[in-house]
This record gives structure tokens, sequence and C-alpha cells, in this order.
């Protein structure tokens, strides 16, 4: 079985979109665990009448996911943001791929959910990195990683102590213990909110800085970047 595990908070207007993507799968045998950090909106309301199981979150997005890993019933984990949709064969052709290739952790290229040409080249930029370092550096956003439950486990799940670039920490050290890679039969769109809300050019500079401050000074464990999780509607 897949446990997709999705953090939320006051996410009403876009879970629904993720939800009816997942409900859509050709693939079925999974499970969805909504782990929320007390939403004030129909965010509980909505993943219930969808079926999910709703569990409480935490104050940042890997205590959601490590608290959404410990009632997980499957072997294999999808972590995704709750701000995604996407393709009907999305997980049959993800979890092919990932049986075949003997992974024991992927990571899911990423675009925008924007016709804007800036955002889709900044995606297209993200993408092409991640794909070039993955056998060496490994990568990939959290906004869709696989990974076994077995080593989830082993390497304690995601650093509850990182305040930005979790996602690649946990990646990184999920490599040094399995196969990694970036999956090639797979796609995973998602909102620009982020960028709307702070501005694109504010955010790809925060983005950009943190990926060359990891390498140097180690994982970011203080808010530096002022890297907010929390948008505006």
């Amino acid at each position: 079985m897949l446990s997709i595990i999705i953090p939320t908070l006051n996410e009403e207007k876009y879970l629904p979109k993720l939800l009816k993507s997942i409900k859509s799968q050709t693939f079925k045998d999974y499970e969805i665990i909504v782990v929320d950090n007390g939403s004030k909106d129909k965010t509980r309301t909505i993943a219930k009448k969808f079926g999910c199981k709703v569990v409480k979150g935490g104050n940042h997005p890997s205590i959601s996911r490590n608290k959404g890993s410990r009632k997980a019933k499957g072997n294999l984990l999808l972590f995704m943001d709750a701000d995604c949709a996407i393709h009907k064969d999305f997980l049959k052709n993800a979890i092919n791929e990932i049986k075949t290739k003997n992974l024991d952790v992927a990571g899911c290229k990423v675009m925008p959910l924007s016709s804007r040409i800036d955002d889709n080249i900044a995606f297209f930029i993200f993408n092409s990195w991640i794909t070039a370092t993955q056998l060496f550096y490994a990568n990939a956003s959290g906004h869709g990683i696989f990974c076994n439950k077995k080593l989830h486990n082993k390497i304690k799940g995601f650093n509850e102590n990182i305040k930005l670039s979790e996602d690649m920490d946990y990646c990184k050290r999920a490599n040094r213990i399995g196969k990694f890679r970036i999956l090639k039969s797979t796609i995973i769109h998602t909102s620009t909110r982020r960028f709307d809300c702070y501005g694109r050019f504010n955010t790809y500079l925060k983005l950009l800085l943190s990926a060359f401050y990891r390498p140097i000074f180690g994982e970011i464990k203080s808010n530096i970047f002022n890297y907010g999780f929390n948008y505006k509607k």
C-alpha cells in the first residue's frame, strides 16, 4: 500500500483540487493522510469528505510529515504539498518506475500551474539542476517525495530542527543508505501562490541563496532567510 501524506494549514482553496486528482488515479492501492495544523477554515471537513485520515499536525511541514508517517499503514510513503495536482496515471507510472529501478527514495520534477514564462523558466532550471546532480547530490522538492517506510524510519524522518530545505536534507540523508533518483515518468504541478504572495524576485533569490548556503555552512536551522510557509489567500 501507498500512504500519501499531506501537511495542511487553511487549505480549503487548494486541497480539493489535489484530492480530486488523487481520487481519479488509475492506481488505487493507497490511503490519504491529511496532517492538519489547526486550520480555521474547512480544510478538515474537506479532507474527511474525501475519505482521508485526518491527524493533528505541527507548526512546520517536517513535523507534520513525521506525524503523518507514524500513522501510515503503507510500506511506501509519498509526501505531497496541498497546493499540487497530478495526472491520472501519476501514481501508476511513478510506482512502476520505482519498482523497475529498485529505488528506495525518489523525487519528482515540478512545474507551475501558471502560464507565465518566468515561472516556467524558473521551474525548468530547478528540474534541470536536481536531475543533473542526482547521482552525487540528492535533492528533491517536498511537493513530491516517495520513500520506503523502512528507510524513512531508519533515517528518523525529516529533521524537525531545519527551518528551510528540510526536504533537500531528507533526500541527502536517505541517499546515503538507499538508492535515490529523480523520476522520469512523472511530473507534479503546483500553484505559484508563494511567488504571488512574497514576490517572484524575492522568493527566487532566497531559494537560490539557500542552495549555495547549505553546502558551505550546513543545514539551515535558523530563520536567516525569513522564508514563510503561511500564504495569503
